[in-house]
């Protein structure tokens, strides 16, 4: 790892395109940035990934200038008509209401791909409840680097800030119930702890993040081990210390599962009769019950008013529309000893 160079960045290089080339690195990252990556629970080397995988489907690695007049890794139509020295400034505006998650996410892919020569300053928090007209960030920076930086930031936080509102709507919907409204791992391959960091966002809850964290007994496994109970009691001998979740479709399965000894219980697609049947089986012994399937934003405070403790929702990862927010750019004036221009200490983040 590089040192640092006096500012706490790990990576003193700033944004340049000159020669054809765009490096993502997660040294560019600002202290801030980190920190807020870190206080969200996420990996900012994951974070980074993301990012140079999005880039690279904007730049593919190539020679510029490359046969048939293709420009190669370079953003063929900001390079044509910016002038590489022009700085300007831009605010990330939201076109309509909802809530937003991200910033920071949005803030790693200025700074990754243009290190010390962006200032972003954040002007809301992720989970807040924006308007339209709303400004959420501001940047500040070369504008060849922000034209060829805003596609992926929107990307990532109109997707983001689209999970938290509906999870935000679910949540609403169910208020006052004490149900919690929880994901699954319905999510796009590569970004789940970014699409479950949005859920938070949003006031709702995560279910395991990977196969590892906990059992969940489904039909299939019930089906290949020869009922409930046998499917129960294989993976508590072989995994005693992990917590056991038993999906069940009918009242007299909660039963079994119940008696197992399961930590909690997934009904799945059942009638509010039944999920309060489930619950008057299941609240005695401490188990807690989940609600999933069928499930609408109709429904769901009736769903939750059974006694349930969760509703699982796969929509609020696989299906939530994006919320819609832009980029007002104000471009500015070449660069140069008379030109007002980023800090040099360096992309800063505030939340204000």
């Amino acid at each position: 790892m590089s040192e640092t160079d006096g500012h706490g960045w790990t990576d003193g290089h700033g944004w340049t395109d000159g020669h054809g080339w765009i490096e993502v690195h997660s040294g560019r990252l600002s202290p801030a940035t980190r920190s807020a990556l870190v206080a969200a629970g996420l990996d900012p080397e994951g974070v980074v990934t993301v990012i140079g995988r999005a880039v690279a489907e904007d730049l593919p690695s190539g020679e510029p200038d490359g046969p048939g007049g293709r420009a190669g890794a370079v953003d063929a139509t900001s390079a044509a008509t910016v002038d590489a020295a022009l700085v300007g400034h831009g605010a990330l505006v939201s076109r309509a209401a909802g809530t937003v998650a991200g910033l920071p996410v949005a803030a790693a892919v200025f700074e990754s791909l243009l290190g010390r020569s962006v200032t972003v300053t954040l002007t809301a928090a992720d989970g807040d409840a924006v308007s339209p007209g709303t400004t959420v960030a501001r940047v500040n920076g070369p504008v060849r680097g922000l034209l060829t930086a805003e596609r992926t930031a929107l990307n990532l936080l109109c997707h983001l800030s689209g999970i938290a509102t509906l999870t935000r709507s679910w949540v609403d919907a169910v208020a006052g119930t004490g149900a919690a409204i929880r994901d699954t791992r319905k999510t796009l391959p590569g970004l789940r702890a970014l699409e479950k960091y949005a859920v938070r966002c949003g006031g709702g809850s995560n279910h395991r993040m990977s196969l590892t964290d906990a059992a969940l007994i489904k039909d299939n496994h019930v089906v290949a081990a020869g009922g409930v109970a046998a499917a129960f009691a294989a993976v508590r001998d072989r995994f005693p210390g992990l917590p056991v979740e038993v999906e069940c479709d009918t009242v007299d399965q909660v039963a079994e599962a119940v008696a197992a000894g399961a930590d909690l219980i997934l009904c799945d697609n059942m009638t509010p009769r039944d999920l309060r049947a489930s619950v008057a089986l299941a609240r005695p012994a401490g188990v807690r019950l989940e609600a999933s399937g069928g499930l609408s934003l109709r429904v769901a405070a009736d769903v939750a008013a059974t006694g349930v403790d969760y509703l699982a929702v796969g929509a609020l990862t696989h299906s939530a529309p994006a919320l819609d927010l832009g980029l007002d750019l104000d471009p500015g004036r070449p660069s140069g000893p008379d030109c007002a221009g980023p800090s040099s200490a360096g992309p800063t983040v505030e939340e204000s």
